[in-house]
């Protein structure tokens, strides 16, 4: 049987479009212009390098072929410049915002830089893709959104009290979101990103994400602390369900559009889990990794446990995750053994 997703696809290589993708050096900026281009789309990305990085950029230019790369437009700007963002979505069918300010723990030392870029830069690229009346408005917004609701799995229309600032600013999108729709009948849809990982994931720097950073430390033999106890729990999402997910709401039409979606695989797995999977991943990648993890204090604006119900995605857009954990990482692994070693 066909999916959905397969046949959007098929869709969009018979039929190309011209996409905008902010935060398209980032990782998942970078996976989605990597997909497009191979199906032949042709691609404006906008990036003013703060979280990402010209190598990825680099890689999926050797990923792609010399033809396809050619329908990628790159503009160095900023989602906090209006006129950047009117540039950008010139001539555009389907916005892909991805530029963000992420992390959780970077919002709680910076909250001002934060705002500025997931609240202001959101509203930018909001009006200028409203005013050049795009097809169609996807932006990445966060399970972060869920805050202290303690309700597992997490329901799209049940959420708690904000932890973070990142928290408040995510949550804000999705306000403005529904805004739009009903002020101007301008409608979007809203990806809540649960825990995304794979390949071009950075894992350097302070505010770098659990599974590219531990993976960097086994592979240099260094010590991977573990905040808490370790049975922290979280719903791990292979980039490749990201950019499925990205792809079918970008193209749907009708009561799915301004609404808002987990984006996840239904599954909880701890930090222990996955220090175990890691290891054994690493081992199948010929590299040993024998120290134990060390415990700390638990992290500051985290949530004890997150799991998506993935039900209205499967329903109304068709959304059937490829990748569970076990085999994202297996994948990944054999990225971040090739580019850390």
């Amino acid at each position: 049987m066909t999916t959905r997703y397969e046949t959007v696809k098929a869709d969009l290589e018979a039929n190309p479009k011209t996409w905008l993708v902010t935060g398209v050096a980032g990782f998942i900026g970078s996976n989605l212009l990597e997909t497009l281009l191979n199906l032949g789309q042709r691609v404006i990305g906008l990036d003013n390098f703060a979280t990402g990085h010209q190598h990825n950029l680099d890689e999926v230019q050797s990923s792609v072929s010399s033809d396809n790369w050619l329908g990628f437009t790159f503009i160095n700007g900023d989602i906090r410049n209006m006129e950047d963002c009117r540039q950008a979505v010139k001539g555009v069918d389907y916005v892909l915002h991805q530029a963000a300010l992420g992390s959780v723990p970077r919002s709680l030392e910076d909250p001002i830089t934060t705002n500025q870029a997931n609240i202001d830069g959101f509203l930018n690229m909001l009006v200028a893709a409203k005013d050049e009346a795009v097809s169609s408005f996807t932006y990445a917004a966060s399970s972060s959104t869920y805050g202290d609701h303690p309700g597992l799995p997490k329901v799209e229309d049940v959420i708690g009290k904000p932890l973070s600032p990142y928290a408040v600013t995510k949550y804000v999108n999705e306000l403005y979101a529904d805004v739009f729709a009903r002020a101007y009948d301008f409608q979007t849809i809203g990806l809540r990103y649960f825990n995304v990982f794979g390949k071009r994931q950075d894992p350097d720097g302070a505010y770098a994400a659990v599974i590219p950073k531990w993976t960097a430390a086994m592979i240099k033999g260094e010590d991977v602390h573990i905040n808490g106890d370790g049975e922290t729990s979280r719903d791990f999402c292979y980039i490749e369900n990201v950019v499925q997910m990205n792809l079918l709401a970008a193209t749907t039409e009708g009561e799915a559009r301004n609404q808002v979606y987990n984006v996840a695989v239904g599954d909880r797995t701890t930090l222990n889990m996955l220090f175990d999977a890691l290891q054994s991943a690493l081992a199948s990648n010929q590299v040993t990794y024998s120290k134990k993890p060390r415990y700390r204090d638990f992290r500051a604006g985290d949530v004890r446990h997150s799991q998506a119900d993935i039900t209205k995605a499967n329903t109304l857009l068709g959304y059937n995750p490829n990748f569970e954990i076990y085999e994202g990482i297996s994948e990944a692994m054999t990225w971040y053994v090739k580019n850390i070693l």
